[in-house]
């Protein structure tokens, strides 16, 4: 059984398009990330799973239950952190945990356990908090209960660097406890460290997905070379090439570094730099070729 299973999944508001036709399977036990650029449906995709708006079109199961028909069950099952986190009324933040708490069931303890470790002032109102301790605030909500699944729309947003390191552990130590995570960023960086797998959609569709270890081990280096250097020269060493201009290239290199450098001696050599190629570099492109 998956997680989260979808079937064509399509949502069009009016005559402007969401999602189309999207299918993806989140295994139980993974951290599964979701990317692409902006506009391209990843909120209009979590809010339909979750059953906020309804879908036009195909169907979606979490953890064997449809989303539309047994929205309520799934919902006890899993904790949600939105984008954009908004909380109103004069409530202080122990007050609206432990009234969450009074729906999740959660074990005792655990709302105190959570404002500790996220260094959560539980006296404070919510409107005098800044948004990256509303953020914290709302991953304390969604963690409460213990969930089998975390649905995660951008979590790190606004959070210093020190807090996203905890909540990226916080993450690890879900997975490992056997649960799963569907994470949506804009942070590439977060995403290579924490995924197993990375679904790709642009323009509203799932255009890869991309299972992370299998990726890295092919991984080459990227070149960036200036140079008197002839282009059928590039041309046979270059695994692909990523930059062409006078006099320079930048390129995707999977040889032997030693053969590498004993070829480019033969030329008169201005700069060059060398770096491991990273996830960035291979998400970078669907974002540039959405631009291009």
């Amino acid at each position: 059984m998956y997680a989260i299973e979808t079937e064509n999944l399509t949502k069009y508001y009016g005559r402007h398009r969401g999602i189309i036709q999207v299918n993806i399977r989140v295994n139980e036990g993974e951290i599964f990330g979701f990317i692409g650029p902006n506009g391209a449906g990843k909120s209009t995709f979590i809010r339909t799973i979750l059953n906020f708006i309804y879908p036009t079109e195909g169907s979606g199961i979490i953890f064997g239950k449809d989303i539309v028909k047994e929205s309520k069950s799934i919902k006890k099952m899993i904790g949600y952190v939105p984008s954009e986190v908004r909380y109103y009324g004069k409530v202080k933040v122990k007050d609206l945990l432990d009234y969450a708490n009074s729906f999740k069931e959660a074990s005792d303890g655990q709302v105190g356990n959570l404002m500790k470790e996220l260094d959560i002032d539980e006296n404070k109102f919510m409107y005098e908090l800044s948004l990256g301790n509303k953020k914290k605030v709302s991953i304390a909500q969604a963690l409460l209960g213990n969930p089998k699944l975390l649905i995660l729309d951008e979590p790190a947003s606004g959070l210093d660097p020190l807090m996203q390191k905890k909540l990226f552990h916080l993450l690890k130590e879900f997975k490992d406890a056997g649960n799963t995570v569907f994470l949506s960023s804009h942070n590439l960086v977060e995403v290579g460290n924490l995924c197993d797998r990375v679904a790709i959609i642009k323009d509203g569709r799932i255009v890869d997905v991309i299972d992370l270890k299998s990726t890295i081990k092919d991984f080459g280096r990227i070149i960036d070379i200036e140079g008197n250097v002839p282009k059928s020269f590039i041309e046979e060493l270059a695994d692909k090439i990523i930059l062409e201009e006078e006099n320079r290239y930048r390129f995707i290199y999977k040889g032997e570094m030693d053969g590498l450098i004993k070829s480019l001696s033969k030329y008169q050599i201005k700069d060059l730099s060398v770096r491991k190629e990273n996830l960035e570099d291979t998400f970078m492109k669907y974002y540039e070729e959405e631009e291009g």
